[in-house]
């Protein structure tokens, strides 16, 4: 962690650890899935956080725009400028959001390709390149190229050579289609200017039977420090992404503030309609 903060402690002078200072890039300035942006303060560590298909083409995408900036009822959030990167290498971040147990409830598989959507400087990338190990790859996308130069600044620090940078747009990811066991985004689903658009690419781009994981702070708790527009509920996630050809698997909720959301992409001879599965949170460890 001390390697992967040296290579962006330049930035330290220009970027805000508060997001309050650090100017949003507008998906006008910015098109594309970016990173995900903090709310109106830097969150605070709870004392004791909690314990823890082929198609040849996706579904049509089905879009439901009620006006400009919102989509199915919510306001969509703006992209963090890169220039507040090193608010993603908070220390406090371990803490809140858990990214190594995370991944574990994932159970990736050495050898598999893996995406990160919305990889900023490569947080989770960096973790997902280890468990993929040489046999596998992490496609990283953003849309801000100085993003990706620190993610391979990052990478080079770490020595990790299995990851491969893209450079996304707001309508397209970049991503191979038919390739992908597992996207992964983290905090930025709620910022995507056209959410039927993306997951229409997401879905082409995974294999049958692949899964789509979007973690997102907890829109239905409010004790959660973060925006209303940077947190959305389980129910909307699901209203917006199970109509582009997804199917539910089930929400994971041992983390302290966010849901841990999985969708698959069915198999030719599945149905999309599967009956749901949503964890109760988990009690705390002593």
């Amino acid at each position: 962690m001390n390697q992967t903060l040296g290579t962006i402690g330049g930035l330290a002078r220009v970027a805000t650890l508060c997001l309050l200072t650090a100017a949003p890039v507008a998906w006008a300035q910015q098109p594309g899935p970016g990173t995900a942006t903090p709310g109106a303060e830097r969150p605070k560590a709870k004392a004791k956080p909690k314990a823890d298909a082929t198609q040849a083409d996706p579904p049509k995408p089905k879009a439901r725009r009620d006006r400009p900036g919102f989509y199915m009822g919510r306001r969509i959030a703006d992209v963090m400028s890169w220039q507040g990167a090193e608010w993603l290498y908070r220390e406090t971040r371990i803490e809140e959001e858990q990214p190594e147990a995370m991944l574990d409830a994932l159970e990736i598989v050495p050898g598999s390709t893996v995406a990160d959507v919305g990889t900023g400087a490569g947080y989770h990338s960096i973790r997902l390149a280890r468990r993929v190990g040489d046999g596998g790859a992490v496609l990283a996308t953003d849309v801000q190229p100085e993003m990706l130069e620190l993610l391979r600044e990052n990478a080079r620090t770490a020595g990790i050579e299995n990851i491969r940078p893209l450079l996304a747009t707001q309508r397209d990811t970049k991503l191979p289609a038919g390739k992908v066991d597992l996207i992964l985004m983290v905090d930025v689903y709620h910022e995507v200017s056209s959410p039927e658009v993306l997951l229409a690419g997401l879905h082409k781009a995974l294999r049958p039977g692949g899964r789509l994981v979007l973690v997102e702070f907890r829109g239905e708790d409010p004790e959660v420090p973060i925006k209303p527009e940077h947190k959305m509920t389980l129910k909307q996630v699901r209203r917006e992404v199970e109509p582009q050809g997804f199917r539910f698997q089930r929400s994971l909720e041992f983390l302290p503030w966010q849901h841990v959301i999985i969708f698959e992409k069915p198999k030719p001879d599945e149905k999309a309609e599967a009956p749901a599965e949503t964890l109760k949170p988990e009690p705390a460890k002593p």
